[in-house]
């Protein structure tokens, strides 16, 4: 303006707008001159841009949602909810909206939008408290948020803020929602729980092995989504549970999908981690997330354990199974065939069926709509891969009611789950011409107990009345006056390095005496009943009086047995006797005990966000060092996976090692020692009962309390 030389008419004009950073930004500089008039129509513009309604915020009240939703545990910065049930977000403008105002909150995933009901539950000024309520069946998931502002220019949304970001997940509190539980202590177990106990050994002999299934530590969540995206499962099929967790099942493995882990039931283990060392499922799937390269190594409680964990993560009730007897159907006939030598030894070579010690397996509860009433609930699923169903390595959902009643016509993969836990074991006999000829039928050997972990404690819970009716009576080819079971005495506990005293019982209810021709056959076995080794057979001869009965005691001592077991803890009995031409047997699965580490906790006060300390330690009972020896422990809400290597010693004993308690509530620790000369050394779940923490609020309402109390007592 202090150009004489320019008319009045003209005027310089530099303008400089920027927009809310929820918008994207834009700037607009004018430095020529105009006419007064254009200035004029510019003002206006201006003006107009300065009066439109745009975000200033978006608040997803994370303090409110993530309890009233069970979320608080999750380890993650943006909000977890589940699916219909309503949460609250805040919205807030740069101008109080009016009647005339229009726009929309939208939930992206992918190209989908989230389907969801909205209210407006309260105005503040320029602040909207809306109410968001995603159907029972919306897609699981990470959504992005986006705000539309509708007006007559057209529609502007707000930026992507990956703050506001929403994951969304199964709901077992809610009645619409296909995994709805109605029992709150069975949610809080088999939902809330990341910690738990798997169960091992023999069905004399049940052992317990801890399991951190970790399902709210930090990056599972999005390792659980991964394993999703990896599945190349279509985004719009992610809210529906069946296909859910039949994707889950078939990824967990990565026999044909480049899944999570890669199962090995060797004794070589060189490539990768031994089953036996895993002390949850937390650093698999860290691993596999941040490399994308399925897992080494696995057996099925380690496919049962990380399955599991993916299944709670995404907020789907789930618990793991152990079936002592399995048996493995290969062809399919719900019969399990075992075949015998003439001279009664078993034919490993022709035999294909298997009866495993153990087999571990998850249950996932959900309704089946796609099935007669009565058979929801609790469905197997099982992520070992041991059949293909519909082109890939996957079991289940199969429903536990069909199974018990025999009803295998339904999907999914009935006959596979029945033939574990109640198909018929038939004893052939293979005579010189190749002829085999049955000559034993068990009816109630395979699935003789299944256990789960009970609610709120680490004991085994008996569920087999779910799968099956009581045992039958053993029928089948009878021998004349001779029982139709040698019988194997039961093993007291056996430890590691101690001899074994065998003693086999035959009876005779006939009325004469019988003379039976008998072998012992010992073996190391793997949990599978593949043998490892064969290294003791021996033949006796037994008579046995009319009416009674007659013992024979063997002894295996440790100097035999120890350099047979590599990585194994299962020796396998044999016996077999024959009888007037016909064939008796018998088979009992000893499970050797090891030694125990030692877990110490030292703390004043457990609590939420204060230093706590442990150690752990392992005294060598063996006349041998232990080699390339790895010490695993970790904690859910307590302590992220450590591992501690030897590479040669006598003894282990870890410096102190300190956390930092994240959760509240009843907390547990496991250990776990992988030596290449020593497997399965694993401590007892350490429990530990974490206090939440202490606010300052609290400290200061206590703190006034007292100085109260005090002025009115002695004047402080």
């Amino acid at each position: 303006l202090s150009d004489t030389s320019r008319t009045q008419t003209e005027k310089p004009f530099v303008v400089s707008l920027s927009s809310c950073n929820c918008f994207t930004p834009f700037v607009f500089t004018f430095t020529h001159f105009m006419p007064l008039s254009l200035f004029v129509i510019l003002c206006m513009f201006v003006d107009v841009f300065l009066l439109s309604l745009y975000v200033q915020s978006v608040d997803m009240c994370q303090q409110v949602n993530k309890p009233a939703h069970h979320t608080t545990a999750y380890n993650v910065q943006n909000l977890v909810v589940r699916r219909g049930q309503e949460f609250v977000m805040n919205i807030t403008f740069n101008l109080p909206l009016t009647a005339d105002d229009d726009f929309q909150v939208e939930f992206l995933i992918a190209f989908y939008f989230l389907k969801h009901g909205i209210q407006i539950l309260q105005t503040q000024g320029q602040m909207l408290v809306l109410g968001i309520t995603p159907t029972a069946n919306a897609i699981v998931g990470k959504f992005r948020i986006y705000v539309a502002i509708l007006s007559g220019t057209g529609m502007q949304r707000t930026k992507r803020d990956p703050t506001t970001d929403l994951y969304l997940l199964f709901n077992a509190w809610c009645p619409e929602d296909a995994v709805f539980l109605p029992d709150e202590d069975q949610r809080r177990e088999y939902v809330l729980n990341d910690s738990g106990v798997i169960f091992q050994g023999s069905v004399d002999k049940v052992t317990q092995r801890t399991w951190a299934y970790g399902q709210f530590e930090r990056s599972i969540l999005d390792a659980c989504i991964y394993i999703l995206d990896m599945s190349r499962m279509p985004i719009s099929k992610r809210g529906d549970i069946i296909k859910v967790v039949r994707q889950g099942s078939a990824m967990i493995n990565s026999q044909d999908d480049n899944g999570v882990l890669v199962g090995n039931w060797s004794d070589d283990f060189s490539m990768g981690k031994a089953p036996t060392s895993w002390t949850g499922s937390v650093s698999i799937l860290l691993q596999y997330l941040s490399t994308g390269v399925p897992v080494c190594f696995a057996q099925c409680w380690v496919y049962a354990g990380v399955f599991n964990t993916f299944l709670r993560c995404l907020g789907i009730p789930a618990r793991v199974i152990t079936n002592f007897l399995s048996a493995h159907d290969n062809s399919g006939n719900l019969k399990t065939y075992m075949i015998f030598e003439s001279d009664g030894s078993l034919d490993r070579r022709n035999t294909r069926d298997s009866i495993w010690n153990f087999h571990c397996w998850n249950e996932a509860f959900m309704t089946r709509a796609d099935l007669p009433p009565n058979f929801g609930g609790w469905q197997v699923v099982d992520a070992t891969p041991q059949e293909t169903s519909d082109g890939f390595y996957r079991c289940g959902p199969a429903s536990v009611a069909a199974v018990k009643e025999g009803l295998l016509c339904h999907p999914f993969d009935l006959r596979f789950v029945f033939a574990e836990v109640q198909s018929e074991v038939v004893c052939m006999k293979r005579d010189r011409y190749g002829t085999l000829t049955p000559f034993a039928v068990y009816k109630d050997y395979v699935g003789k107990a299944i256990y789960t972990k009970a609610i709120g404690s680490t004991a085994p819970e008996d569920i087999t009345h779910t799968y099956k009716y009581p045992d039958e009576q053993w029928h089948g080819v009878s021998l004349p006056g001779l029982s139709a079971l040698p019988f194997l005495c039961p093993f007291l506990q056996v430890t590691l390095g101690q001899d074994l005293n065998v003693v086999v019982v035959f009876t005779n209810q006939g009325d004469n005496p019988a003379t039976v021709n008998a072998h012992l056959g010992v073996s190391v076995v793997f949990y599978t009943g593949a043998p490892a080794s064969d290294f003791s057979d021996q033949d006796f001869v037994v008579t046995v009086a009319a009416g009674s009965t007659e013992s024979v005691k063997f002894r295996i001592t440790a100097v035999e047995y120890m350099p047979q077991l590599g990585s194994q803890l299962s020796i396998q009995f044999t016996v077999t006797g024959e009888y007037s031409g016909q064939l008796v047997n018998a088979m009992k699965v000893v499970e050797l005990q090891t030694p125990a580490l030692t877990v110490k906790v030292k703390y004043t006060s457990p609590q939420v966000g204060r230093n706590m300390f442990l150690t752990v330690s392992f005294t060598n009972p063996f006349p041998f060092y232990l080699e390339d020896a790895r010490l695993h422990i970790e904690g859910p809400g307590l302590l992220y996976p450590v591992e501690y290597y030897y590479r040669c010693c006598a003894h282990t004993n870890t410096p102190m090692e300190s956390f930092i308690p994240r959760l509240a509530g009843a907390r547990y620790l496991m250990a776990v020692l992988d030596c290449s000369n020593l497997r399965q050394v694993t401590s007892t779940a350490q429990h530990v009962t974490v206090t939440g923490p202490v606010h300052l609020l609290s400290l200061l309402s206590l703190r006034g309390e007292a100085g109260s109390a005090g002025s009115q007592s002695d004047g402080v």
